[in-house]
């Protein structure tokens, strides 16, 4: 007796889309353009994360004349900040903003992907 068996190949799984690499607030948009119209005219804000402080990591910032081959290049409210090809996956879903404090201003990150920070702050662990 011979039996035959039919293969129908399985659905092609539907993949979920990834969340941007980063965007950008209004604030944070706001304050970046005016540094590219200002004092960083021509260059462009490049955002790592490096090895530093009690928890582990921390975001670094620095500007740069040209994107390097390994930055990705994010495009957000008509603004382009490169992000170091290896802090993406530490920062897949990250919104940047800029926060005015009564003792200070600066950029912030809100990063779905910490799992604690140190408690000065300076520093965070995914």
């Amino acid at each position: 007796m011979s039996t035959t068996t039919s293969s129908t190949p399985a659905p092609a799984r539907k993949m979920r889309a990834l969340p941007p690499l980063m965007t950008l607030t209004d604030a944070a948009a706001e304050r970046l353009r005016g540094l590219y119209d200002k004092g960083e005219q021509g260059k462009l804000l490049r955002i790592g994360v490096n090895t530093k402080g009690c928890s582990g990591l921390s975001y670094d910032m620095s500007w740069t004349d040209v994107p390097a081959p390994t930055d990705e290049v994010v495009k957000d409210k008509d603004l382009t900040v490169l992000v170091d090809r290896k802090a993406s996956l530490f920062l897949i879903g990250t919104v940047m903003d800029y926060e005015v404090k009564a003792l200070a201003s600066g950029f912030t990150f809100v990063n779905p992907n910490e799992k604690g920070r140190c408690g000065c702050g300076e520093s965070f662990h995914v």
